[in-house]
């Protein structure tokens, strides 16, 4: 299967449009809907401990997944409609970081750029 990031929009787009959900995506409401969905995500891991994590993973992995597909799906889809290349715009970005955050400054610590 192609997984290319304008074939899985594509068909994002075709799934919406054979509902006639159009009409209940907008900007907004899929920008809330991204938010909904990563704390659908971020609840696998709330209290969890590092020593904890990996398990819940592993006990969890279907689950996480499709919290993860329901990110991406609404991401891909809301970049879409506002008419981004998604990655075309990730590229960007991945370009803009390695900038500020030179492998010589950044590699093996958590700072972030204007701390380096």
């Amino acid at each position: 299967m192609n997984d290319s990031i304008s074939t899985l929009t594509s068909r994002i787009q075709e799934f919406v449009d054979a509902r006639e959900w159009r009409q209940f995506h907008n900007p907004k409401d899929l920008a809330v809907a991204i938010s909904a969905e990563a704390g659908e995500l971020m609840q696998h891991f709330v209290w969890q401990q590092d020593d904890q994590i990996e398990d819940r993973v592993l006990q969890n992995r279907e689950e996480i997944a499709s919290e993860i597909a329901d990110v991406a799906i609404l991401l891909f889809e809301f970049a879409d409609n506002l008419g981004y290349k998604l990655g075309d715009v990730m590229a960007a970005k991945i370009a803009y970081n390695q900038e500020r955050y030179p492998v010589t400054k950044s590699r093996g610590n958590n700072l972030k750029y204007n701390e380096l």
